[in-house]
């Protein structure tokens, strides 16, 4: 609970993420000289140490699977490396985390490995992997925000000229650090296949005969100085039920740094993915993607399949945050504002009709990918 106030702190208030950035960010580039760089070390860090999952997890597998690699050792940073009895592992934001940093030759993350600071050594390589397009803004280009800054790193994934706007915008990042391959993590939805959406279902015991509707809403800033990230989209699921049930069950899937969501009770028909590790065989069994101003839209959109905006806070997220472009300009179809509207574009899909638009979609947002991991590999270690 301390630990998320003072991460709400450092989000909102500017002259405290001046004062930890450069008290910090000297603190630890002194230690540096003092620690020798181990060039074989490699640290691994997934959504601030919440999961072993996405870009990082496919570089690592990657990497365990080609003898090349195999006297690197690897260590992923957690905030419960306690679940993680099978990998070498260590605790976020700790002491002996900072120090494994300054050691590493190489630190590989899909998002700030320095916690908002600048203490990386010349002779550290650090791979940043876009942990998906940006829809809503990020980075400096949010409200308040002048601290992030990725300019030492080395290499940084990405999937369209987009997301290279994003980065050198929000990110302070290189223009000559940017890897056109897409990222590592999206390309088994390249390559996913008939086989892999019936396998997925049952993986997932999704019932025969049903289609899947996958929820996944982005994360809303806290109202309660960062106790909580709890969101109430304005849904009455039982509604959802009597008119869908038949046709469709719906899968949930919370951002992950929403702590709750509100207005939702599971039930068969009605199923809480949000801790399931794995967001890609959601992604590969689901027929319909409802979201909001998530970059689940851009990942979900490789597979040609419908995509449904329910923005129903517009109005209101736009004046706290904001969007690189407006959602009815870009998206396949107009965002819906109520269930009402979300319900009415489920039950007259025309799946041909709405997989060509989403295709198109795409097409604006991802250039690049179907063989990123081996790219982001063999750049990061120079082959």
């Amino acid at each position: 609970m301390l630990r998320q106030r003072i991460i709400y702190l450092l989000k909102h208030n500017a002259v405290f993420q001046k004062i930890y950035r450069i008290v910090f960010s000297a603190l630890f580039k002194f230690v540096g000289v003092f620690v020798k760089t181990d060039s074989d070390l490699v640290v691994f860090i997934s959504y601030m140490g919440k999961a072993f999952n996405d870009s990082p997890k496919a570089v690592y597998e990657y990497m365990k699977s080609h003898n090349d690699y195999q006297r690197y050792k690897c260590v992923w940073a957690f905030e419960h490396p306690e679940n993680f009895p099978d990998l070498n592992t260590v605790k976020i934001d700790t002491p002996k985390y900072f120090i494994l940093l300054l050691k590493a030759g190489y630190w590989v993350s899909n998002t700030n490995i320095q916690r908002g600071l600048s203490f990386k050594k010349k002779n550290t390589k650090w791979i940043y992997n876009c942990h998906g397009t940006a829809i809503k803004l990020c980075g400096n280009d949010c409200p308040g925000r002048k601290d992030f800054d990725y300019s030492n790193a080395d290499i940084i994934c990405v999937q369209s000229k987009f997301d290279e706007m994003v980065m050198k915008r929000g990110f302070n990042a290189r223009e000559e650090t940017f890897l056109e391959c897409g990222r590592p993590c999206s390309d088994e939805l390249f390559h996913a296949t008939k086989a892999d959406y019936v396998a997925m279902r049952a993986k997932l015991n999704i019932p025969e005969g049903k289609k899947v509707i996958l929820y996944a809403p982005t994360w809303r800033d806290s109202s309660d100085g960062g106790a909580s990230y709890e969101i109430k989209p304005p849904i009455n699921l039982k509604m959802w039920e009597k008119r869908l049930g038949d046709y469709f069950i719906v899968l949930v899937r919370a951002h992950h740094i929403t702590t709750k969501i509100l207005n939702v009770e599971f039930n068969d028909f009605v199923r809480d993915f949000s801790d399931y590790p794995e967001i890609n065989d959601l992604l590969v069994a689901s027929d319909i993607l409802i979201s909001d101003y998530s970059a689940v839209l851009t990942d979900f959109a490789i597979l040609n399949r419908p995509v449904i905006c329910f923005a129903y806070d517009y109005d209101d997220y736009l004046k706290k945050r904001g969007t690189y472009f407006e959602l009815d300009n870009v998206l396949p179809n107009k965002s819906c504002r109520s269930e009402t509207e979300v319900l009415e574009q489920i039950l007259n899909l025309d799946y041909e009709v709405e997989g060509r638009k989403t295709e198109e979609f795409r097409k604006k947002f991802i250039e690049f990918g179907g063989n990123a991991t081996q790219q982001a590999v063999c750049a990061l270690f120079q082959e």
